[in-house]
């Protein structure tokens, strides 16, 4: 098994919904090859489409033209259980955490692999990704007795519970605040170093960006910039104020 992360090729792929009377195409003909082991940034304000761009990859949401390959997998054919069996392959961070209230930290760790057969000790290595998220002595905790960055850390150790060659963020520092936001997306770096893989962030905050290897910044659902990202690089800084906006 190849261990550098999942190729991503999108191709001539749209996205439109239905608003009222009035139809919103919320991507729009987008063609995009995202490298194994790759970090990649999708920015832009809210309404451009990064979004839901990153669920159309992670099998969330369905195109309505074009396909998305993930390695030799045919994203947008997929039926309604391939699409749960993929899915259950694919790392997902969301900005509100997603985590399940009344379930402790190490079952909702656990929970993704609950209805699925896997051929490895789920609970010990959940118990070794909450290690590597420094949250070992919490695994009996409920969610309502974390912080919001501790939340995260839960989120992301059970997103890399299947080990899997993509992850998917969506605004995972959304929700914190600057500091603890860096060291969420510190700790992102140092396991992409343990656990190779492609990362792609659907962030709107330039900080976020900046950390990663690639920018490709979004506006009414089209690629509007492809940029490969060097801290404090004239072009990344002159999209600073599109990103923020």
């Amino acid at each position: 098994m190849r261990m550098n992360g999942a190729t991503v090729s999108i191709d001539s792929v749209s996205r439109r919904f239905t608003s009222g009377e009035a139809r919103v195409t919320a991507v729009d003909d987008v063609s995009l090859v995202i490298e194994a082991g790759s970090v990649v940034a999708l920015s832009g304000p809210s309404g451009s489409g990064k979004s839901t761009l990153l669920h159309l990859i992670g099998a969330i949401d369905r195109a309505d033209a074009g396909t998305i390959t993930v390695d030799d997998v045919d994203v947008t054919t997929l039926s309604r259980k391939q699409s749960a069996a993929y899915r259950s392959r694919i790392g997902f961070v969301f900005q509100r955490y997603h985590l399940i209230p009344t379930l402790s930290v190490l079952d909702n760790v656990l929970a993704p692999v609950l209805p699925h057969k896997v051929d490895f000790d789920a609970p010990a290595r959940a118990a070794e990704l909450l290690a590597a998220v420094g949250l070992e002595d919490r695994g009996r905790a409920l969610p309502s007795q974390l912080s919001g960055g501790q939340q995260q850390r839960v989120a992301i150790a059970r997103a890399l519970l299947s080990r899997p060659r993509l992850l998917l963020a969506d605004e995972p520092t959304g929700n914190l605040d600057s500091k603890t936001g860096k060291e969420i997306l510190d700790l992102l770096a140092a396991l992409q170093a343990q656990h190779p893989m492609t990362i792609v962030i659907a962030t709107h905050e330039q900080h976020v960006a900046e950390r990663c290897d690639r920018l490709v910044r979004m506006r009414d659902g089209q690629v509007v910039a492809d940029l490969t990202v060097t801290p404090g690089s004239p072009g990344l800084l002159a999209d600073a104020a599109e990103l923020r906006s």
